[in-house]
């Protein structure tokens, strides 16, 4: 009867070490949590300055955490966007915040962006 006990317990146990291991693991986890939003996103992506303007519809545009801020690294000879911090807004979406870069709307399937500064216009709407 003993080993049938112990037998049930360590059934018990596994369970419950089963069902914690996949609770914590869930999908819910909050993208906060996460730096869900860094990789790379693809679309349309243009860039204009003193006359010079660059667009590419199947642009690149990779999202790269440094520190507490982001840098955008676009392709297509476009200059990288830096030292971008973000807040929360609602639905697991993020706003840019700062001088010089509001106008990033991001989540973790798709980027917006119309940032205009004394160095120039960046547009992009992609998608990953």
């Amino acid at each position: 009867m003993k080993n049938k006990f112990k037998f049930l317990g360590l059934l018990c146990m596994v369970f419950i070490a089963f069902s914690v291991v996949s609770f914590s693991c869930s999908k819910d986890t909050a993208p906060a949590d996460k730096d869900f939003f860094v990789g790379t996103y693809t679309g349309t992506i243009t860039y204009s300055s003193d006359g010079k303007n660059i667009s590419d519809e199947d642009g690149k545009l990779t999202v790269v955490k440094v520190g507490s801020s982001y840098s955008f690294k676009f392709g297509s000879g476009i200059p990288d966007i830096n030292n971008v911090k973000f807040e929360k807004s609602d639905d697991d979406t993020y706003v840019s915040v700062g001088s010089g870069v509001t106008g990033i709307t991001i989540s973790a399937h798709s980027l917006k962006m119309l940032v205009s500064n004394d160095d120039g216009t960046w547009t992009a709407d992609c998608t990953r």
